[in-house]
């Protein structure tokens, strides 16, 4: 499953055909922030029948429910799982209890519906409360979880702040603590990293650097808010020809040397994490 670019769109919005036709690898069609409260029946009807419209995409098109202390999850996945969504994003998790009991949920659900059980996977939003923050290395093992993503607004309500970012407009240290926290928590999971989204959508640049740098650092997708986003996003957690040709010299060379923990290579030398990250790379582009 490809997971570079994540397409938020309201699920009361003609915006999510919109995000259906586009290049996104994953559309994520929106029951909480996006939707006032009066029209939350109306959009659950509406994703279900969008879903329903678009069977041969459905692997695509994933559903942000209502968080689990609220009132309205259980009427968001009643409603959308007899149309068998590729995925489910569950927001303002307070720890892994909250996966464990959609767990269940999804586990009832599917056996009702004549979905696979345990066949719809989760992403968890795992730092939009205070709480939150305290078990972001909780979810290995986690049922269903294919990946972690962390959220900067939502936190700073949570903590009361007045603002999240510092004078220059870069995230102030809670917060970059929290995307850090997630990519550890990720890959003490096992699962994708997926960062946070960035809320100024004209400004492409930005973006682009930023999500290069997040890439670098072991992200493997982002959340995205526009359209306009997604080539930006795709782009740059692809890897470029240059690193995949790079990646096989290096898993070639230590074929070649079978048993050598270091290696000497261009001037310098190469030991094994060098042929992991080589080998993952090549995974994600090749399915090797």
């Amino acid at each position: 499953m490809k997971m570079r670019s994540w397409l938020f769109a309201p699920g009361d919005s003609d915006k999510m055909g919109k995000a259906l036709a586009g290049p996104a690898d994953i559309i994520l069609l929106d029951l909480e922030d996006a939707v006032a409260t009066e029209n939350k029946p109306l959009a659950r009807k509406m994703v279900h029948d969008f879903l329903c419209a678009n069977a041969k995409e459905q692997d695509r098109i994933w559903v942000r429910v209502n968080p689990l202390d609220g009132p309205f999850t259980l009427d968001d996945l009643v409603t959308i799982m007899p149309a068998r969504p590729g995925g489910i994003m569950l927001p303002k998790v307070n720890g892994r209890a909250n996966v464990e009991l959609l767990d269940h949920y999804l586990t009832a659900l599917e056996a009702a519906n004549g979905i696979k059980t345990g066949s719809t996977p989760v992403i968890v939003l795992i730092t939009e409360t205070a709480e939150a923050m305290f078990h972001t290395g909780d979810y290995k093992g986690a049922p269903r979880v294919v990946a972690l993503t962390w959220g900067a607004e939502d936190l700073a309500d949570s903590l009361g702040a007045s603002s999240n970012r510092n004078p220059d407009g870069a995230y102030s240290f809670t917060y970059e603590m929290a995307r850090s926290m997630t990519l550890l928590g990720a890959a003490t999971a096992g699962v994708a990293a997926i960062e946070t989204i960035s809320g100024d959508f004209r400004d492409l640049d930005a973006l682009q650097a930023r999500a290069e740098k997040v890439r670098c650092d072991g992200f493997a997708g982002m959340l995205a808010i526009h359209p306009a986003q997604v080539d930006v996003i795709n782009a740059a957690f692809t890897p470029s020809e240059e690193e995949v040709a790079q990646a096989r010299e290096i898993v070639a060379l230590f074929e070649a040397n079978p048993g050598v923990g270091a290696i000497g290579w261009k001037g310098g030398m190469l030991d094994r994490p060098h042929l992991s990250r080589a080998q993952r790379l090549l995974a994600q582009v090749e399915g090797r």
